[in-house]
């Protein structure tokens, strides 16, 4: 009964919008009136030229963000660990481009990243490197939106790498340190596997938050130049907003939830022995 007011307005709030986009998904809508086609929506998402390459942009975001992004909190975690004196002040600094409202931070960097006045490139011309076409090469925007995505996100895992390691026993590592075992190998058979569980479960949020990457393409590039930073999301936004087009809008929000649930059950399922 104590439990019952939490429920109602988080399924009201979270499973009924859920269940709504489904509904969306099989009806032609303008939101006032709507019909029912079955899967016709379906049909036309994936018939859309434009899909495979979202998939293809989104896919290679998660992978980038994964080589780039997924290390660098753990490190400075590691490093953070072993700070004394200036540990509060390393918290408040890894902490600080999280505090930065999402989009202030997008258009901080698309004006690091300005070909000809940004600071990057200001930087690099000093030491006779440059200029780069950050956001303007198709080949340079991807890895440039996910320096960014990294640079406003890592703080929060940094925080909570810290509180993990804070919980590994100090014996363990002064019987490592007796046993003769190195820094390396202190790191490697000690610290690691006592935080594992911690690494896992921050693994996979952080695959599933860059499968839904949507502000730093749409802010900083529009999905360009030439649709070679278009994400999933960015479809679904154009269906909805650009195009009116709610019922392929919830058609593909439906797939890319199907596709997030059955990633997330193969990975814990995969990672099930580990994270214990």
């Amino acid at each position: 009964m104590f439990l019952l007011p939490a429920l109602v307005v988080f399924g009201y709030f979270s499973w009924w919008p859920i269940i709504s986009s489904l509904l969306l998904s099989l009806q032609k809508t303008n939101l006032v009136t709507a019909t029912w086609v079955g899967l016709d929506n379906f049909h036309r998402v994936f018939m859309d030229p434009v899909l495979p390459i979202a998939v293809r942009n989104t896919l290679w975001f998660f992978v980038l963000s994964l080589l780039i992004g997924f290390p660098i909190p753990l490190l400075l975690g590691m490093i953070g660990s072993e700070l004394r004196r200036t540990g509060g002040l390393f918290r408040v600094l890894v902490y600080l481009p999280v505090v930065v409202p999402p989009v202030v931070s997008v258009l901080l960097w698309k004006w690091f990243y300005n070909p000809g006045s940004g600071l990057f490139n200001l930087v690099l011309d000093k030491i006779g490197l440059g200029p780069f076409p950050w956001l303007q090469d198709a080949s340079w925007a991807m890895p440039s939106l996910v320096f960014e995505a990294t640079w406003a996100g890592f703080g929060g895992s940094v925080l909570i790498y810290l509180a993990a390691l804070a919980g590994v026993p100090s014996e363990l590592y002064e019987a490592a340190e007796i046993d003769g075992a190195s820094v390396p190998q202190r790191t490697w058979h000690v610290m690691l596997p006592q935080i594992r569980g911690v690494i896992l479960l921050l693994l996979l949020l952080q695959m599933i938050g860059a499968l839904q990457i949507f502000t730093e393409p749409y802010v900083m590039t529009d999905g360009g130049p030439a649709n070679a930073t278009i994400t999933v999301l960015m479809l679904i936004y154009r269906y909805a907003f650009l195009r009116s087009d709610y019922g392929a809008a919830a058609a593909l929000t439906v797939l890319l939830v199907v596709a997030l649930g059955l990633l997330s059950a193969i990975y814990l399922r995969l990672t099930r022995r580990w994270s214990a």
